[in-house]
């Protein structure tokens, strides 16, 4: 951190993350007659969107920040909505390979295997994916380029705005006994799973937590 408290895209950063994660006992997904897929948790600078998204996001551009995507209204699964950059793992894959696969197709960056920093929990959806949440270290200086065929917008959301105490939001439905869980971003959430792995990252990697997320619910339009 810097002097103002700040969490700050550097070296300190990255062995602290390391080495949370390094500690974190993975739990991977028991069964079959998922499709898997896997997306990339990558840390980087906030660079130009610092102060966008709430006030915890101060004014240092090499604030610490995930890259997260807004979806063309074009693609089949989930269009519009936020989410890492990912996707269906090929034959052959792993979720690591799958990850950086992602990473160039939509967002253009071309990352090697010595970026991976390690995975947190599978996480099963309504739509009938098991998706595992890969986590990448960027660091400083990324150049991003969006594939306009699956991503309408970039994002470089500052870590701080997801340590917010107001976060995560709970909320109850009738049809199962979790809550869907949400995480605050501005004056906006981003829905689960996406926003169940944002919270996972906070709790494990920033904040060194054996938290577990994959019973939380997603929103109604999640689940198709």
């Amino acid at each position: 951190m810097n002097e103002n408290n700040h969490l700050i895209c550097d070296e300190s950063l990255h062995k602290q993350i390391s080495e949370n994660m390094d500690q974190f006992q993975i739990k991977k997904h028991q069964g079959e007659g998922n499709s898997r897929a896997a997306v990339a948790i990558i840390v980087t600078e906030a660079g130009d969107d610092r102060g966008v998204y709430g006030s915890t996001a101060g004014t240092d551009a090499h604030q610490a920040a995930l890259i997260l995507t807004r979806r063309t209204s074009k693609m089949t699964n989930h269009a519009g909505q936020w989410a890492f950059p990912g996707g269906r793992m090929d034959e052959g894959e792993t979720p690591e390979n799958t990850a950086l696969r992602e990473l160039q197709e939509e967002v253009g960056l071309d990352l090697g295997p010595d970026r991976i920093v390690g995975r947190l929990d599978d996480y099963t959806t309504r739509s009938g994916f098991v998706i595992t949440p890969v986590v990448v270290w960027g660091g400083r200086d990324l150049d991003l380029s969006r594939n306009p065929a699956e991503v309408r917008s970039i994002h470089r959301i500052p870590i701080e705005e997801f340590m917010r105490e107001d976060a995560p939001l709970l909320e109850s439905i009738p049809e199962s006994e979790n809550p869907v869980l949400m995480m605050p971003v501005g004056y906006s959430w981003i829905a689960s799973p996406t926003g169940a792995m944002i919270y996972q990252f906070r709790e494990v990697a920033i904040l060194g937590k054996d938290t577990r997320v994959a019973h939380f619910e997603q929103p109604y339009f999640a689940w198709s």
